[in-house]
């Protein structure tokens, strides 16, 4: 009898990664479909709170939502001409590069040459290095797509809007779909509260820093500075890494065209602002961890990066959180729940 149960036991873990292994799959094969789809869900997750604040201020919900997609377009309309003008301006800036980055080579094989270190590079190494001509392309392709996404644009909106309309009836639907209601409802709500308040904090916090970032490039004098407060606030939602990726290219650029003393000055205002906001602020107004290991958090963004692309690394930490309560919910799967973890027990006590 107890064999039995153990091979009953095994094959149902067998069913269940085989199963996840489709799923996942499947999720892969339709990342065109699925990636614009959570895209829609997670900013009506961000929004839905706005909705429901206009909503005790005696503003009808329907009216709510209108104004507030409407207040969505006008902002997304004039991002989207702040951010053509300036990759055209960065396209039209970047032969510059060429010869500043060849200069700035040779004056360090010339400094290097005093401490006798040979820096030597080989001159088609030399070209492809500083060749700017991908990167030209690339800006090219990008302002291409940016022109051509309000298509896409239109339809994520159209989708957030349904979506902020059904929330009112979604518990009634869920009740009547789940087998058990009761414990179903509870895991829903716990994953949506938990994600509610880590994307909306997330996003508040995100856009202060690329705000302050913008406007502490532009004191600096940093060309471009709108660009590299966007991917500030981008880079952001990357967890682990995204606030070093987001400073490596105005870095760059201080160092080519403003000297050192102001790329120091760039270096030293990134690590002040993620230091204060990354390790300060944001954990006191997190109020709470995330429920989450250091290490499956970074796991995490490689993970979904590799299953959705830039999406999934954006929103890998969110993603994470829905997976862990999910498994905590399903019959042998709160092993691997607490795996996910950060190994804090539930009653606050430290383990042994």
């Amino acid at each position: 009898m107890g064999s039995l149960e153990f091979y009953d036991r095994k094959l149902r873990l067998i069913m269940m990664l085989a199963m996840m292994v489709v799923i996942l799959a499947g999720i892969k094969a339709a990342a065109d479909i699925v990636v614009p789809f959570l895209l829609a869900v997670f900013l009506a997750i961000v929004l839905n709170p706005l909705v429901v604040l206009m909503e005790r201020c005696r503003v009808p919900r329907g009216l709510s939502v209108m104004l507030l997609v409407i207040t969505v377009v006008v902002l997304l309309i004039m991002f989207i001409g702040m951010l053509g003008s300036s990759l055209n301006e960065f396209a039209r800036s970047l032969p510059q590069y060429r010869g500043l980055m060849l200069q700035k080579i040779s004056e360090l094989q010339d400094y290097a040459h005093r401490f006798n270190i040979d820096i030597t590079f080989s001159s088609d190494a030399l070209v492809k290095l500083v060749d700017p001509s991908a990167t030209m392309n690339f800006v090219t392709r990008l302002l291409g797509q940016l022109s051509g996404a309000m298509t896409s644009i239109f339809l994520l909106l159209m989708t957030v809007v349904f979506m902020l309309f059904e929330v009112k009836v979604l518990p009634f639907k869920l009740r009547q779909a789940l087998n058990n209601p009761s414990e179903g409802m509870a895991a829903i709500r716990l994953a949506l509260r938990g994600v509610t308040h880590y994307l909306v904090i997330k996003t508040a916090i995100s856009l202060a820093t690329g705000l302050i970032v913008w406007g502490f490039l532009t004191w600096v004098g940093v060309r471009f500075a709108f660009i590299w407060g966007m991917m500030a606030f981008m880079f952001n939602y990357v967890p682990n890494i995204g606030s070093a990726i987001a400073a490596i290219p105005p870095l760059i650029q201080a160092l080519l065209f403003n000297g050192f003393a102001d790329a120091m000055v760039v270096a030293g205002g990134y690590i002040l602002i993620n230091l204060i906001i990354g390790n300060i602020l944001e954990p006191r107004i997190m109020g709470r961890g995330l429920g989450l290991s250091t290490l499956v958090v970074f796991l995490s963004l490689i993970f979904w990066g590799w299953l959705m692309g830039p999406v999934g690394m954006l929103l890998s930490v969110p993603l994470t959180i829905i997976a862990r309560i999910t498994l905590e919910t399903m019959e042998g799967g709160h092993k691997l729940a607490v795996i996910l973890g950060d190994g804090k027990p539930a009653n606050g006590s430290t383990p042994e």
